[in-house]
């Protein structure tokens, strides 16, 4: 079976009634899990005309998936995975508070069973999973120019399944190449600033 495996970084921020801002899992048997914003400006959570967007790309089915969030932050896009009903998710982070946020969030979410935060960079995190995934998910800061040389290390440790796809999330400024390793965009979508560049492993990869 081919994965349409971009599952919705949808999660709704919502206010509590201590005036804090969280975020909230939309759909799956976590919905309506929630969990704060990070304080620190540097974690970026996409916006929710981004990830209905994502959401409507490409459908949510992750059933019995292996999914890969390299630039996890609050952990709301493999928690959201986890929802929809990933089998297994490897999330990365470095930052600190990256760090806290994730572990809270999946102890929160009591999805230890199925989730495995890796802490380092991105280089670190890759080396440590030893299987291909069906969807990963990239948004790295927007000014680190870190997405080519994710794509490289992702193609030359063949960590995407076969079926499987790439979700780059980019600043509508960064032209991303059209080729890539072994891997081809598949779809490209612009929402104001920001940009989601699908890619999948290019047709005479999968010949060979």
């Amino acid at each position: 079976m081919i994965f349409q495996l971009l599952f919705s970084h949808l999660m709704l921020k919502l206010i509590d009634k201590k005036g804090a801002f969280v975020l909230r899992i939309i759909a799956g048997h976590l919905k309506g899990r929630k969990f704060e914003v990070p304080k620190d400006k540097l974690i970026r959570p996409t916006s929710g005309k981004v990830k209905e967007a994502l959401f409507s790309m490409v459908g949510p089915d992750l059933e019995g998936a292996v999914v890969i969030d390299l630039f996890s932050g609050t952990g709301s896009l493999g928690l959201e995975a986890v929802s929809r009903g990933a089998h297994k998710v490897y999330f990365g982070e470095k930052s600190k508070e990256g760090i806290q946020l994730t572990s809270k969030n999946i102890a929160t979410c009591r999805t230890e069973d199925r989730c495995k935060l890796i802490k380092g960079d991105w280089e670190y995190v890759l080396a440590q999973i030893h299987e291909p995934a069906d969807l990963i998910f990239l948004d790295p800061p927007y000014k680190a120019g870190l997405m080519e040389s994710c794509l490289e290390q992702i193609w030359e440790r063949k960590l995407l399944a076969e079926d499987g796809i790439i979700a780059a999330e980019h600043d509508v400024h960064q032209k991303l190449p059209d080729h890539i390793g072994g891997f081809s965009i598949w779809k490209a979508r612009k929402y104001g600033n920001t940009v989601i560049t699908l890619y999948t492993i290019s047709s005479e990869e999968t010949d060979l």
